[in-house]
Parts: structure tokens; C-alpha cells; sequence
């Protein structure tokens, strides 16, 4: 019994070895069906090797990969799950058939309220939560099966006892090795992008101040050529479109200025409330221009220290984005300042085109953007900024229905 025991974890967590060697760098929406064609697997493997207690009884741990993908991908993933557990299942045949398709099916239908819930909690919660709810469900499904007796006698306690502690262990074991490969890759992504925008600070502070003197300068003869009465309507037209490429190249540049380490003489301890409203009022006039309409709300009393110049421009950027994201037809704008704990608590709300899950994961990085005509900085310099006052930021977003940023600055 041990060994098929020991066989049964080796089988539960193979598809956890074979996505962190394999898998681990593919892009979001890859991995979670990947990872739910190898629970499938996994879930097979249980089922083709089950348990045999003395008692004379047996069970498999195939709930244990359908519970893992429910709770943490959600009803479209576990799918594929239910579908192939009750199709093998009816194949092996025997008692205890119909007990099974019941409580699967059961389980499915609660899958988007457990999901919905599982995600919510921090990972001591996660690891709880899975293994109570498991033990729920094994209850039931033992409860199910005890209707095929007469009487239940000590073998079968003994099997619901078996079967419950090693579901509830084993759940356990699998939760927190996914909660521990889920807390390093975070940790590894908030490292790589706090060197990268370390590097981009360095490199913009002393490249940006050295383009932008030749490029004043060529900008000045330019437009001093422009007022010559010796060139022609074409040449004057080409020197236009010289000038006009050069303030593009010079918002270029002070884009990437922004990324400049704090300076010492824009320091400021304060609780925001000055750079929340001078922004918001700067941002109206763009808004009503795209029929946007703005609600704002401040209400936080703690204070952080920061760079003012490159706190307000993060915050443009970041009204700008949402109200661009709103075209052409316009809506709403929620900008709410609020504190919890000893936190800041920034919302920026809009009901615009939405992001899909791929695109969230890429915004920050250089050279992405959602726009056609975006470089990508903007965004660099938001996730910079915010990154210099310890703080993050939470993407909230559905294609279509909108996108909302939640930034946490600490105190």
C-alpha cells in the first residue's frame, strides 16, 4: 500500500516537474492549459494505479488534480478534467460508477464560486481552504458510496479515515509546492524588473541630457531656415516635417529623462493629495476633449516621501492611458486616493477596450504598448516611478469591459 501510495504522489506531482523544466516560460494563457493536460494525465495515472487498502477496499486520489485545477484555473479548465475522469471511470466499470459521476459532477457545477473564492485569499489561506474543501467533498462522496450497504461496519470507517487524511495531506503537499514555485516566480519577475528599470534610470539620466542639446540645437537652425524668403514652398514643407519629427524625438527624450533618480531638491513628504488634484484638473480639459467623464475622490491622511515631478507625471501618464483607451466613443474615469492600514491606496478606473491577460503581463517592459503609435515608455516610466516609492501595482482587466490599476504605496 505504501508503495502505490508513494507512486500515486510521484504521479501528482509530475505535472508540477515537468512545467517548471519545460513550461515555465511560456506565456500565461499557454501554461494553464498545459498544466491542465498534464493534471488529465495525472488524474489517469491515479485512476489506473488505485490504492488497495487489506480491508479489501481501494480508491484513487483523482479528485486531488480536478480540485488543484478548479481552484486555481477555473470552470473552462477543469473541463476538459471532468469530461475525461467520468469517460474513464464508466470504462473501469464496477460499483461505485454512478457515486463517482455524481459527486464530480457536483463539484463541477460549485467550481466558479470555489474559484472565485480560492483566488481571493493570501497562500496560508489557499493551503486551508484546499485541503477543508476536499475533505468536504470526500465526505460526501463517502456518504454516497455508504448507501450501497446495509450497515457500515469498522473496515469501511477505517477506509473513510484512510482516504479523507491522505486526500487532505496530500492536498496540502501539492498546494503549498505551487504556492512556493507561484511566490518565486513573482520574486524573480519584481527582481529582473527592478534591475531593468535600475538600468534604464542610469543609462536615461546621462544619454537623454547629451541627445537633447544637438537636437535644440538643430531644432533652432531649422526654424530659423523656415523663415528665409530664398526657399521654396517644397523645401519648406520638408523643413515642417523635419521639425515635426524633431519634437518627437525630443518627447522621446523627456520621456526617458523621467526615469532619472529622484532629485534631492523635487523631495517632498506629503500625503499626495497636492499632486492628486493639480493632475486631475490638468487631465479634465483632455478628458471632456474624448468625452470622458471624471470622478474623483480623495480621502488618505498618511504621508510617504517622493520625487513631486515624477510622481505627477506617473500619474498623467497613467489618466492619459485610460482616457486614450476610451476612444472614440468615451466613459467613465474613477481616480480614488484612499489609505488602508499602512498603506496608500491608488485606483485608476476606466471603461475602455480592456487588456487581455497576455498584454497585462507585458506592460511596464520597454517598447510595449497597446497603442498603435505607443513606445511603450510611458508605462515603463509609471511602474519606474512607482517601483522608487516601494509601491506596486495590481492590473485589474477583461477585454471590452474596461481596465482598473490598483497602486499600493507603503508608508
Amino acid at each position: 500500500m505504501i508503495e502505490t501510495l508513494l507512486l500515486n504522489f510521484l504521479f501528482l506531482i509530475l505535472p508540477i516537474i515537468i512545467y517548471l523544466v519545460f513550461f515555465e516560460d511560456k506565456h500565461h494563457s499557454f501554461n494553464r492549459w498545459m498544466f491542465s493536460f498534464l493534471a488529465t494525465l495525472s488524474m489517469v495515472l491515479c485512476m489506473s494505479h488505485p490504492i488497495h487498502l487489506q480491508l479489501g477496499f481501494i480508491f484513487d486520489l483523482r479528485y486531488i488534480p480536478f480540485f488543484i485545477i478548479a481552484l486555481y484555473s477555473g470552470h473552462k479548465f477543469v473541463f476538459p478534467l471532468f469530461i475525461v475522469l467520468n469517460l474513464y471511470r464508466f470504462y473501469i466499470g464496477g460499483e461505485g460508477t454512478l457515486n463517482s459521476f455524481l459527486t464530480s459532477t457536483i463539484i463541477f457545477l460549485f467550481v466558479p464560486l470555489l474559484n472565485k473564492m480560492f483566488l481571493t485569499f493570501k497562500p496560508k489561506n489557499r493551503l486551508i481552504f484546499s485541503a477543508g474543501i476536499i475533505t468536504v467533498f470526500m465526505g460526501i462522496y463517502l456518504t454516497l458510496l455508504s448507501l450501497y450497504f446495509d450497515a457500515l461496519n469498522s473496515e469501511f470507517i477505517m477506509l473513510s479515515i484512510y482516504a479523507v487524511t491522505t486526500h487532505a495531506a496530500l492536498m496540502g503537499i501539492i498546494v503549498i509546492l505551487i504556492e512556493k514555485i507561484i511566490l518565486n516566480i513573482r520574486n524573480r519577475e519584481r527582481y529582473i524588473s527592478s534591475e531593468r528599470l535600475n538600468v534604464v534610470s542610469e543609462l536615461s539620466a546621462s544619454v537623454s541630457h547629451e541627445i537633447r542639446n544637438p537636437l535644440t540645437v538643430t531644432s533652432g537652425f531649422l526654424q530659423l531656415l523656415g523663415k528665409s524668403k530664398t526657399i521654396g514652398a517644397e523645401e519648406k514643407r520638408y523643413l515642417d516635417l523635419s521639425l515635426q519629427e524633431l519634437k518627437r524625438a525630443e518627447k522621446i527624450v523627456s520621456d526617458y529623462l523621467s526615469f532619472a533618480k529622484p532629485q534631492s531638491e523635487n523631495m517632498v513628504y506629503s500625503n499626495l493629495e497636492e499632486e492628486a488634484e493639480y493632475t486631475k484638473n490638468l487631465i479634465i480639459p483632455y478628458a471632456a476633449m474624448h468625452q470622458v467623464e471624471v470622478h474623483y475622490s480623495f480621502h488618505n491622511t498618511l504621508k510617504t516621501s517622493y520625487d513631486r515631478n515624477q510622481l505627477q507625471q506617473c500619474f498623467i501618464n497613467l489618466f492619459k492611458n485610460s482616457i486614450e483607451a476610451m476612444k472614440p466613443k468615451g466613459g467613465k474615469l474613477s481616480i480614488t486616493f484612499t489609505e488602508l492600514k499602512n498603506n496608500i491606496i491608488i485606483t485608476i478606473k476606466d471603461s475602455g477596450v480592456g487588456m487581455t491577460s497576455d498584454e497585462i503581463n507585458r506592460l511596464g517592459k520597454p517598447y510595449f504598448s497597446t497603442k498603435e503609435e505607443g513606445t511603450g515608455l510611458g508605462m515603463l516610466m509609471v511602474y519606474s516611478t512607482i517601483n522608487k516609492v516601494k509601491g506596486t501595482i495590481h492590473v485589474q482587466s477583461e477585454k471590452g469591459k474596461g481596465t482598473t490599476f490598483i497602486i499600493t504605496i507603503p508608508t
